[in-house]
């Protein structure tokens, strides 16, 4: 597969990377000082599994430079998917699928506007990644994970080349029928982890141990299920339940990428998390009070300290 990767930050770097050092044709689109490093030096993979070095990457700082492709990985932020979506339309016209590996369940949605839906494959990753110098990805602990497949359940040609090329390069990935759940499955927790350890400036272990702040992440993660279900997602009743029990069985030290950006004054995801299920919420006549008190809180941070 010939494979562009639209944000090389922690997720599309460290992906990217394996596919790219296992001899995949990738092509990164990056920008600024990262760029500059990944053109002169390569890109380097900093992990517990193991340090990755591919020294001849190719590397460009628009979509239109990478030419033909298979396949977009896209990773970049999510304040920036209305920017590039347009972007993507050529590529997805000429069979091109997109594959986002974004937080959240409206990324989807917004590709939906500007491309072909039936370009669109459904993703989530699980890892702790990012840009620890220009050209230098590091990657904390060892989860490494791909999840994706199609929208409706069906298997693909071009989902099954994605878990070929995936497999082959040491990355965990499974082609799933049913994606979107997962992803939504995944909002829950995350919704829950970035909303409560970004509002108390606490990583999950005083959280889940203190009674108030329990309640509160659970009531967080139970607002997304009301409306994932009032949405058709087959999200069981407890589900709420049992990703609080999950909260028990993680190291305690661990915190949100948003409480990581809120104490470094940078922008937050915030609309299209907790903000997101608000919106969500009054769209399908679900109320989200517990993270629209998460959303009012930290309203004042989302742009980030100037």
């Amino acid at each position: 597969m010939k494979i562009a990767i639209l944000g090389a930050g922690g997720v599309g770097g460290y992906f990217g990377g394996r596919l790219a050092a296992a001899g995949n044709d990738v092509t990164f689109i990056a920008r600024g000082a990262h760029l500059d490093a990944i053109r002169r030096q390569g890109l380097r993979l900093l992990s517990p599994l193991g340090e990755i070095h591919v020294p001849k990457v190719k590397a460009v700082e628009t979509i239109a430079e990478a030419g033909a492709v298979d396949l977009v990985l896209v990773g970049v932020k999510l304040w920036d998917t209305e920017a590039i979506a347009p972007s993507l339309r050529p590529l997805a016209e000429r069979g091109a699928a997109i594959l986002s590996l974004q937080n959240g369940v409206q990324k989807d949605e917004i590709f939906r506007r500007h491309v072909p839906s039936q370009a669109i494959m459904g993703g989530v990753c699980y890892i702790a990644a990012l840009i620890e110098a220009p050209g230098i990805i590091r990657h904390n602990g060892t989860m490494q994970r791909l999840v994706f497949g199609e929208y409706g359940g069906a298997r693909s040609a071009r989902g099954e080349a994605l878990l070929e090329a995936c497999t082959g390069a040491g990355i965990d990935a499974e082609l799933s029928g049913e994606i979107e759940r997962l992803i939504w499955e995944k909002f829950v927790f995350l919704v829950g982890l970035s909303g409560t350890t970004a509002l108390l400036r606490q990583p999950i272990g005083p959280i889940r141990e203190n009674a108030e702040s329990r309640a509160l992440l659970l009531e967080t993660m139970r607002d997304v299920v009301a409306v994932g279900r009032a949405r058709g997602v087959p999200l069981p009743p407890d589900f709420a339940e049992n990703r609080l029990a999950f909260c028990d069985t993680i190291p305690a030290t661990m915190t949100s990428s948003m409480h990581g950006d809120l104490d470094r004054g940078n922008r937050l995801e915030l609309p299209w998390l907790s903000g997101g299920v608000v919106e969500m919420g009054a769209a399908v006549g679900v109320p989200t009070p517990a993270n629209k008190k998460i959303a009012d809180a930290l309203a004042p941070f989302v742009q980030g300290r100037a």
